[in-house]
Order: structure tokens, then sequence, then C-alpha cells
């Protein structure tokens, strides 16, 4: 009994470790935006932080897995998409936050990879100071700023090889 046990604890450690040593460390994180397409003044207050606050959410769903070696991360946010976003009344459904994500790493191609990443307000769920979902029209409060670039950031994470 006591060795079948062993054996099935040794046999969980191995698919633990597995698993571990298939996570795909991480050494950089880096989001480009150029936010003057943006002409709506109470949008732009809240998404001038934009690539500081996706890197951020990037690293912290990566924070055991950074280091000095591993994969980088590259975002370039299409600033086409969101000035149009902004710049007329769009159903929620229209309003989204696009980005070409390009996974890098210099010791193993198999970590490569590159598409684009498109989250919409009503895939990102914005949720109120209270705790309630928010409905209707936001896309100029930060609750909607909040839930798209954490939306943005699973989107980068779960993707990753």
């Amino acid at each position: 009994m006591f060795r079948k046990m062993m054996m099935t604890a040794a046999a969980a450690s191995l698919v633990a470790g597995a698993a571990l040593a298939d996570m795909t460390p991480i050494k950089d994180i880096d989001v480009t935006a150029d936010l003057t397409a943006i002409e709506n003044a109470k949008a732009a207050t809240y998404w001038a932080n934009l690539p500081a606050d996706l890197e951020a959410a990037i690293a912290a769903r990566l924070v055991d897995r950074l280091g000095d070696e591993g994969s980088e991360i590259k975002v370039d946010v299409n600033e086409v998409s969101l000035a149009n976003s902004f710049q007329s009344a769009l159903g929620l459904e229209d309003a989204v936050l696009v980005g070409q994500v390009n996974i890098v790493n210099d010791t193993d191609n198999a970590k490569f990879d590159a598409y684009e990443l498109t989250i919409s307000a009503k895939a990102a769920q914005a949720y109120g100071a209270d705790g309630t979902p928010l409905q209707g029209a936001f896309t100029d409060t930060p609750e909607y700023y909040a839930a798209l670039v954490q939306a943005f950031a699973d989107g980068v994470v779960t993707r990753l090889k």
C-alpha cells in the first residue's frame, strides 16, 4: 500500500513538474500605442496610460514566470480601432480594444506566435464601484477602461505556448 502511494505521489510530481517546465518564461513585456488618435477628451484621460497599464496587467498574471530569460511579449495597440470606438455613438458591441501581439523567443522557435487580439466591450464586462455590472454605453468611464485592459491581458496570457 505504501509503495503504491509513493508511486502515485511520484507520478503526480512528474506531471506537475512537466507542466511547470512547459510554462513559457517571460523576459520582457512591451506595449506600444499612439493614443493621439482618440479625440474624446474624457476617454483620452483614462487611456493615456494604456501601454504601462497593459504591461502591468500582463505582468501581474505572469509574476511567477518573469525572469532574465525566455520569451518577449510585444503588443502594438491598433490606434485606429480605438479612435473609431470613441468618435461615433457606437453600440457597446462595436467598442473594441485591438492589438497585434507578437511572442518572440530567441532560443525556442516553438514559442513564437503572432496574432491580432480583439476584445469587445460587450465581452469584457465592467463593474461599478459597488460591484454591480455596468449596463449600456460606458466607453469613456474608468470601469470600461479597466475591464478592457484586464480582458486583453487575460487574452494574451491564455494564448502563450
